[in-house]
């Protein structure tokens, strides 16, 4: 049910204390959210926010919504279930890099394969902080931990990647302390009608404070990041100076008004194209030649599987028409022992 308007941020928080760091990058995230759930004024009763285990996944305890806080890893599966048995609700999985890319790999990407509609917001520090600072799926190789003392020697997932290998038909990024972008990013996910990643970049204080250093500042990201708008030129820097072009099968970044280049010639942002090939090496764009792609990179329809399976339920239905459990039970080749 969408009404707006009718909700403020404080319809959303629970009564309880946050028991996160003072600085970990949760507390930005969490307003966020709140804001964003405000913004779209679906009811804090038609609302579930399930999450699975780690720093993150103690946000459900702050909201004033439905809640579950389940298992290692299953909160996609959790989460999925939930929104087949009441397709109302609006459903969304918090989780982390360790949650949801280790343990939870598996539900996670056939989340994304199915289609599930679902709103996942995945904090990315690139660090196990619960469990006090192992290396995670997403550090990168080379990376100093208590169960890396000599650098791991693994390369890392790179989320926006794992999204569009399972055929995720929307991602957006955003960084933890930008609260405005970041809901706007929440926002989006929530009005596209199917399986919506937001990767949120996340600073973890404690065990890897300054991971997200390039762009966890105004200036940082003026520099550093590139927000992507629909249907607007790539452009970006101090002074918006800089923009993407095309080179070969890849891009290049150029500076406008130098070589001839005009804003004409810079490219223009699809989310909704259906061909991906653009859209996943924006998302997999790194420094220091490149900018960091934040905001909704890909945002493409498709059925979802909620839907789809309510649509077969009504299609048999009409052919075969609705029966007992007995009758489905003996309606195909039965014995009997005597």
């Amino acid at each position: 049910m969408m009404i707006d308007n009718k909700f403020t941020t404080t319809d959303f928080k629970s009564d309880q204390y946050v028991r996160w760091c003072p600085g970990c990058g949760d507390h930005a995230i969490l307003n966020a959210l709140l804001r964003a759930m405000a913004s779209l004024g679906t009811a804090p009763e038609d609302t579930a926010v399930i999450s699975g285990i780690g720093c993150s996944s103690r946000l459900p305890y702050y909201m004033g919504t439905y809640g579950f806080h389940t298992i290692h890893g299953r909160g996609a599966a959790i989460a999925s279930g939930v929104k087949v048995a009441n397709p109302k609700l609006a459903v969304w999985q918090i989780t982390g890099d360790g949650d949801c890319l280790a343990i939870g790999g598996n539900h996670f990407i056939h989340t994304l394969r199915r289609n599930m509609d679902l709103n996942i917001i995945l904090l990315n520090n690139r660090i196990y902080g619960l469990t006090k600072g192992q290396y995670s799926p997403t550090s990168p190789r080379g990376f100093v931990s208590k169960s890396s003392p000599y650098g791991t020697v693994e390369d890392p997932f790179r989320p926006a990647e794992l999204v569009f290998g399972a055929r995720g038909e929307f991602f957006a990024r955003c960084v933890d302390v930008d609260i405005v972008h970041e809901a706007s990013c929440m926002e989006a996910a929530a009005r596209h009608k199917g399986a919506a990643v937001v990767e949120v970049l996340q600073n973890c204080v404690i065990f890897n404070n300054g991971s997200q250093s390039a762009v966890s500042t105004k200036q940082g990201r003026a520099e550093h990041a590139i927000y992507l708008e629909h249907g607007k030129p790539m452009v970006f820097g101090v002074n918006r100076e800089y923009g993407l072009m095309q080179e070969g099968f890849g891009l290049k970044v150029v500076k406008i008004g130098e070589n001839g280049v005009t804003l004409d010639d810079i490219l223009v942002h699809d989310a909704t194209c259906v061909d991906s090939t653009l859209q996943n090496k924006l998302a997999l764009m790194e420094g220091p030649d490149f900018p960091v792609a934040l905001g909704v990179i890909r945002d493409v329809k498709k059925i979802t599987y909620n839907e789809a399976v309510y649509q077969q339920i009504a299609e048999v239905t009409a052919k075969k028409g609705k029966r007992t459990l007995r009758e489905l039970i003996l309606a195909g080749k039965t014995w009997r022992i005597s």
